[in-house]
């Protein structure tokens, strides 16, 4: 399919100006495909005699096109562009039928029956160029319009939309009409949906999921509304702009790709946020973020929306900010940057050290398959340190008077980054272009190091080595052991303001025992320690105060690992080292989020991928005492949360399968918790991995739990066991057949490649490249995506698999989004290349 590429969307907006779309969409017709009966009402501009455009749609079957009255040939029709000729300046009318396929990717309207019940479900996902497969558009963002929505849905189902929808009988749903929005934000979900409605503020609201979800979801009905209701009194303190659409709806829907998007009044989650099992507080608090970064998208990407995807950063990074910041000023989670700190700022450090790092704001997107690549740590995790660090320089009074200023000259148009510094300019003396010079248009990780020197009279200096070129304002931490409790504590002395570059050393008084930069974590960039300061971080880092501060020592010694390949060596760390770091510190840790983290890292990174393969099994059983130590901390039941983490993580470590066989066949955890669905499948998977299952006891738990997730669990064992044949099946399954949904495909591949059968599935890395090519080619880019994250093979840290991918890249001619995920696998795994080197 043609890529709409930017000088052919400038051009067109400069030609047209779109009124109204009236579309019509007939969802009885099959299992297939549906109708879709399109009316987009235009003008030209100027006064020339006649021009030509296009617009674009992706059917199975055109049936007919009419422009002014006119019949045009569908088989003018070219790959999803249709020529429109002769237009002459005035109104015209372009009347489009056609059938449309449904999607099993995620992409345009997504089908799904559910196994729990047969109840079939559709919604869109119109993100980017997904719009064609559902109706004819003038297809860029900035060709804004006011959309008209009617549905024919199955008898028995309720239909939603951007506007609220009236049901006329019969089948027939009529939404009521947009405000004036881009084509992919335009949204519909049909089914026989649960929902629960209620009103805020004069507003309606509603939630709404697949029936067989539906006491889940009513079991946390109060928690979600209370963190809407919060966030929108929240919002509508820091807006002037009032919530700018009839209704505020979220659906959560099956096999939905991404977390959320923000379709105006229509937010769609994936329902895997519909929890059918025991979660911890930091899960609750990821689902009460992305519900307050949907709704700041509200304002920021559907009240004003950019002008064209080189500017999507905007959109998330605001909405990742505000999600964040809002949820710790409105809601009872008040800790939300640890979790940022420690899950969501390592993704943007990996990223920006990446070949394929780009600067916040690019300025080079040519076209939409280029835009798509931008989704990732740097337009949401950098984008939003950025601008932390830029409420940090500027004062959050003024950023929030540029942020509305913004919001009043752009309402219900589009921006550019230029119109969104102007407005923050107009609020502030500071320069705020040269700050978006030099932190958006900009690659690459800072690093700040301490040099600490002594002078005449006994006390010391502070000199921060900066290797880079942004400016920062950071804080620097002063701890000192706590002499009462043995030096197993760092009592905070004091914290100091700096502005990076310095002018002049900082004085600090007596050298502290450790001196953290950025403490905070206000800014973008990786810290090095000290000598001394790295040795009280090794002997006391769990006794250092504030969950946030330990967050950002954790995130420097992962940077310090993961630096340790490099030419220089300096601050860096190995990998066994920060196990053992881990086996000391983490089980006296009680926030959370630095549990999950550190142990995920110590894991998928460290023992998989660090770590040689001889040196795998002490790291496991390292790892097993840890998750040991913090289930029998949790013995007396006062942090659930805790023990369901170390339960989780014992469970994919588990080098033998006794102990956590036995768990199975007891249905629980001795002291609990109970295994439900999701620990349950956990088990099994790992049980797979190990030989220790089979066939029969993969199909007794699907009998046991037929739901959608438990067919994802079952294909994830599948794929797992460690028998040829199964390997063929899944193999098969992924790469020949084409008819796994967007998510049984990624439980499939999670399940294929295990360090523990490097040898079974050898054969199956040189072919992994040949077959991802392919399938990218034929299945889409959400297929694509699937197939670089999770069907590649990560264990595979050798310099043939390195080899074979860069000879992939360079022949094969892999789609945009798989070459883009190639590039940064290859990267990672060059990456623990060079650390086992070290």
């Amino acid at each position: 399919m043609s890529v709409l590429t930017r000088d052919e969307a400038q051009s067109r907006a400069r030609l047209l100006d779109v009124h109204r779309y009236t579309i019509d969409l007939d969802l009885t017709t099959g299992d297939e495909t549906f109708d879709s009966r399109t009316v987009i009402r235009f003008s030209v501009r100027g006064d020339h005699d006649a021009t030509d455009t296009f617009v674009e749609l992706k059917p199975a079957r055109l049936r007919s096109v009419t422009l002014d009255g006119h019949p045009l040939d569908p088989d003018t029709l070219d790959e999803n562009r249709l020529t429109l000729k002769n237009l002459t300046p005035g109104e015209h009318e372009l009347r489009v039928d056609a059938a449309m396929r449904y999607s099993r990717t995620g992409e345009g309207m997504h089908r799904f029956t559910d196994p729990s019940d047969g109840e079939t479900y559709l919604y869109t996902q119109l993100f980017m160029d997904d719009v064609q497969r559902v109706f004819a558009a003038f297809d860029q963002p900035d060709l804004k319009a006011v959309f008209d929505l009617s549905v024919t849905a199955p008898e028995g189902w309720s239909v939603l939309a951007n506007g609220i929808t009236e049901h006329l009988g019969e089948g027939r749903w009529r939404a009521a009409a947009t405000p004036r929005i881009s084509t992919y934000l335009v949204a519909v979900a049909a089914g026989p949906w649960h929902s629960v409605r209620t009103e805020h503020r004069g507003l309606p609201f509603g939630l709404h999921c697949r029936r067989s979800l539906a006491p889940h979801l009513d079991a946390d009905v109060e928690e979600i509304l209370d963190i809407t209701r919060q966030c929108y009194d929240r919002y509508h303190e820091k807006f002037e702009e009032p919530y700018p659409f009839d209704s505020y709806d979220q659906a959560f829907v099956p096999e939905f790709n991404a977390g959320a998007m923000e379709n105006p009044g229509l937010v769609t989650f994936r329902d895997d946020f519909v929890y059918r099992s025991a979660v911890t507080d930091t899960e609750r608090q990821t689902r009460a973020m992305v519900i307050a970064h949907e709704m700041a998208h509200m304002w920021f990407g559907d009240l004003v929306t950019l002008q064209w995807w080189d500017d999507i950063w905007l959109n998330e990074s605001f909405a990742e900010y505000m999600g964040y910041q809002t949820l710790t000023e409105a809601t009872r989670f008040t800790d939300t940057w640890t979790d940022f700190g420690v899950v969501r700022k390592p993704w943007g450090y990996d990223a920006d050290q990446r070949p394929s790092t780009h600067p916040v704001a690019p300025e080079n997107v040519d076209d939409t398959a280029s835009a798509l690549l931008n989704f990732d740590g740097i337009s949401y995790a950098k984008g939003a340190s950025a601008l932390r660090q830029l409420v940090a320089w500027l004062g959050e009074k003024d950023f929030l008077a540029g942020i509305n200023t913004h919001f009043a000259r752009h309402r219900f148009a589009n921006a550019t980054l230029a119109d969104f510094i102007d407005s923050l300019a107009g609020a502030t003396e500071r320069d705020v272009h040269a700050w978006a010079d030099a932190w958006l248009r900009t690659t690459g990780v800072d690093t700040l190091t301490p040099h600490v020197a002594p002078t005449a009279d006994g006390t010391c200096t502070l000199t921060v080595d900066h290797a880079g070129s942004r400016p920062h304002r950071v804080t620097a931490g002063l701890y000192d052991l706590d002499v009462a409790d043995e030096g197993r504590k760092l009592v905070l002395r004091e914290r100091l303001d700096l502005d990076i570059p310095q002018t002049a050393p900082q004085p600090i008084g007596k050298r502290p025992a450790l001196l953290l930069l950025n403490d905070g974590d206000l800014t973008y960039a990786k810290v090095r320690f000290d000598a001394a300061s790295f040795d009280s971080v090794r002997e006391a880092l769990s006794g250092l105060p504030a969950p946030l501060t330990r967050a950002v020592v954790w995130n420097a010694l992962r940077d310090a690992v993961r630096d340790s390949g490099g030419t220089s060596r300096e601050g860096s760390l190995t990998a066994a080292t920060y196990l053992e770091t881990a086996r000391t510190h983490l089980p006296r840790e009680r926030d959370l989020a630095l549990v999950q983290g550190v142990l995920a890292f110590a894991t998928t990174h460290v023992a998989d991928r660090y770590l040689a393969p001889e040196q795998r099994p002490a790291a496991l059983a390292t790892l097993t005492a840890l998750c040991r130590d913090l289930i029998r901390r949790t013995e007396d039941g006062d942090n659930p949360g805790l023990r369901l983490i170390a339960v989780r993580h014992f469970i994919d470590v588990a080098a033998h399968p006794d102990t956590i066989a036995a768990w199975l066949a007891d249905g629980t955890v001795p002291g609990g918790p109970e295994l439900d669905p999701e620990l349950r499948w956990r088990v099994l998977a790992r049980l797979a991995v190990l030989g220790a299952t089979d066939e029969a006891a993969i199909a007794a738990e699907l009998d046991r739990d037929p739901s959608a997730t438990g067919q994802e669990g079952a294909a994830r064992c599948r794929a797992a066991l460690p028998d040829p044949e199964a390997k063929r099946r899944a193999w098969e399954a992924m790469f020949v057949h084409d008819d796994l949904s967007n998510y049984l495909f990624t439980a499939t591949a999670q399940g294929f490649w295990q360090p523990e059968q490097a040898n079974l599935v050898r054969e199956y890395v040189q072919r992994y490249y040949e077959d991802a090519v392919a399938v990218a080619a034929r299945r889409g880019p959400a297929i694509a995506d699937a197939a670089g994250r999770w069907a590649f093979p990560a264990h595979a840290v050798d310099a043939d698999t390195l080899r074979l991918g860069e000879q992939c890249l360079s022949d094969a001619g892999p789609t945009p989004a798989l070459r883009r995920k190639l590039v940064d696998q290859l990267d990672d795994l060059a990456r623990a290349l060079r650390v086992r080197e070290a």
